[in-house]
Protein backbone atom coordinates (compact mmCIF):
# COMPACT_ATOMS: atom_id res chain seq x y z
CA UNK A 1 0.00 0.00 0.00
CA UNK A 2 1.24 3.47 -0.74
CA UNK A 3 0.04 7.05 -0.76
CA UNK A 4 1.50 10.10 -2.47
CA UNK A 5 0.74 13.34 -0.63
CA UNK A 6 1.72 16.99 -0.60
CA UNK A 7 3.23 18.50 2.54
CA UNK A 8 0.14 20.66 3.01
CA UNK A 9 -1.92 17.42 3.04
CA UNK A 10 -0.36 15.83 6.10
CA UNK A 11 -3.83 15.20 7.52
CA UNK A 12 -4.52 12.90 4.54
CA UNK A 13 -1.34 10.95 5.27
CA UNK A 14 -2.22 10.71 8.98
CA UNK A 15 -5.73 9.46 8.21
CA UNK A 16 -4.23 6.90 5.82
CA UNK A 17 -1.84 5.65 8.53
CA UNK A 18 -4.49 5.43 11.23
CA UNK A 19 -6.94 3.68 8.90
CA UNK A 20 -4.46 1.09 7.65
CA UNK A 21 -1.94 0.33 10.37
CA UNK A 22 -1.88 -3.14 11.86
CA UNK A 23 0.01 -2.01 14.96
CA UNK A 24 0.36 0.86 17.42
CA UNK A 25 4.15 0.60 17.07
CA UNK A 26 5.00 2.53 13.92
CA UNK A 27 8.50 2.42 12.45
CA UNK A 28 9.34 5.44 10.30
CA UNK A 29 12.04 4.82 7.69
CA UNK A 30 13.32 7.51 5.35
CA UNK A 31 16.30 9.64 4.51
CA UNK A 32 17.27 12.65 6.59
CA UNK A 33 14.87 15.45 5.68
CA UNK A 34 12.18 13.15 4.27
CA UNK A 35 9.65 14.45 6.79
CA UNK A 36 9.49 11.75 9.46
CA UNK A 37 9.29 14.20 12.38
CA UNK A 38 6.85 16.46 10.53
CA UNK A 39 4.52 13.55 9.86
CA UNK A 40 4.82 12.28 13.43
CA UNK A 41 4.01 15.77 14.74
CA UNK A 42 0.69 15.64 12.86
CA UNK A 43 0.06 12.07 13.89
CA UNK A 44 0.55 12.95 17.57
CA UNK A 45 -1.94 15.78 17.17
CA UNK A 46 -4.47 13.42 15.55
CA UNK A 47 -4.06 11.06 18.50
CA UNK A 48 -5.35 13.82 20.76
CA UNK A 49 -2.12 15.21 22.20
CA UNK A 50 -2.43 18.91 23.04
CA UNK A 51 1.33 19.57 23.24
CA UNK A 52 3.35 20.28 20.11
CA UNK A 53 5.52 17.27 19.35
CA UNK A 54 9.21 17.80 18.77
CA UNK A 55 12.05 15.50 17.86
CA UNK A 56 13.52 13.64 20.84
CA UNK A 57 16.95 13.51 19.18
CA UNK A 58 18.91 14.02 22.39
CA UNK A 59 16.50 12.59 24.97
CA UNK A 60 15.72 9.58 22.72
CA UNK A 61 12.05 9.54 23.77
CA UNK A 62 9.32 12.12 24.29
CA UNK A 63 6.25 11.14 26.28
CA UNK A 64 2.96 12.84 25.44
CA UNK A 65 -0.39 12.46 27.19
CA UNK A 66 -3.76 12.42 25.51
CA UNK A 67 -7.27 11.55 26.64
CA UNK A 68 -6.75 8.20 24.90
CA UNK A 69 -3.53 7.43 26.79
CA UNK A 70 0.18 8.02 26.37
CA UNK A 71 2.02 8.41 23.07
CA UNK A 72 5.77 7.76 22.90
CA UNK A 73 7.97 9.30 20.19
CA UNK A 74 11.49 7.92 19.76
CA UNK A 75 14.42 9.13 17.69
CA UNK A 76 17.32 6.68 17.57
CA UNK A 77 19.45 8.56 15.04
CA UNK A 78 22.26 9.28 17.51
CA UNK A 79 22.47 6.00 19.42
CA UNK A 80 25.62 3.95 19.16
CA UNK A 81 24.28 0.52 20.12
CA UNK A 82 21.24 -1.41 21.34
CA UNK A 83 22.26 -0.98 24.98
CA UNK A 84 21.30 2.71 24.85
CA UNK A 85 17.78 1.80 23.75
CA UNK A 86 17.52 -0.88 26.41
CA UNK A 87 18.75 1.58 29.05
CA UNK A 88 15.74 3.85 28.48
CA UNK A 89 13.40 0.87 28.90
CA UNK A 90 12.52 0.29 25.25
CA UNK A 91 11.15 -3.18 25.96
CA UNK A 92 8.67 -1.76 28.48
CA UNK A 93 7.49 0.85 25.98
CA UNK A 94 7.04 -1.77 23.27
CA UNK A 95 5.12 -4.05 25.62
CA UNK A 96 2.88 -1.22 26.90
CA UNK A 97 0.24 -1.50 24.19
CA UNK A 98 0.42 2.28 23.74
CA UNK A 99 1.40 4.24 20.63
CA UNK A 100 5.15 4.00 19.91
CA UNK A 101 6.33 6.19 17.03
CA UNK A 102 9.93 5.36 16.16
CA UNK A 103 12.29 7.30 13.92
CA UNK A 104 15.47 5.56 12.70
CA UNK A 105 14.27 2.07 13.70
CA UNK A 106 17.03 0.51 11.61
CA UNK A 107 19.36 1.34 14.52
CA UNK A 108 17.45 -1.02 16.85
CA UNK A 109 15.95 -3.62 14.50
CA UNK A 110 17.24 -6.55 16.58
CA UNK A 111 15.14 -5.30 19.51
CA UNK A 112 11.87 -4.94 17.64
CA UNK A 113 9.29 -7.70 17.66
CA UNK A 114 6.85 -8.67 14.95
CA UNK A 115 4.00 -6.49 16.21
CA UNK A 116 5.13 -3.39 14.32
CA UNK A 117 4.15 -1.45 11.23
CA UNK A 118 6.95 -0.30 8.93
CA UNK A 119 6.41 2.95 7.04
CA UNK A 120 8.79 4.27 4.40
CA UNK A 121 8.72 7.97 3.51
CA UNK A 122 10.30 8.87 0.18
CA UNK A 123 10.88 12.35 -1.22
CA UNK A 124 9.21 12.70 -4.61
CA UNK A 125 9.77 16.46 -4.92
CA UNK A 126 10.33 19.41 -2.58
CA UNK A 127 6.60 19.40 -1.77
CA UNK A 128 5.56 15.78 -2.38
CA UNK A 129 6.19 12.57 -0.44
CA UNK A 130 5.36 8.94 -1.00
CA UNK A 131 4.33 6.90 2.04
CA UNK A 132 4.60 3.11 1.78
CA UNK A 133 3.46 0.47 4.22
CA UNK A 134 6.11 -2.25 4.25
Amino acid sequence: MELTYKLQELDVAVDYILSNTKSKTLLFYGDMGAGKTTLIRELVKALGVQDTASSPTFSLVNHYESEKGPVFHFDFYRIEDDVEALDIGLEDYLDSGEWNLIEWPEKIEKLLGDNTQKLLIQVESSNTRKLKFC
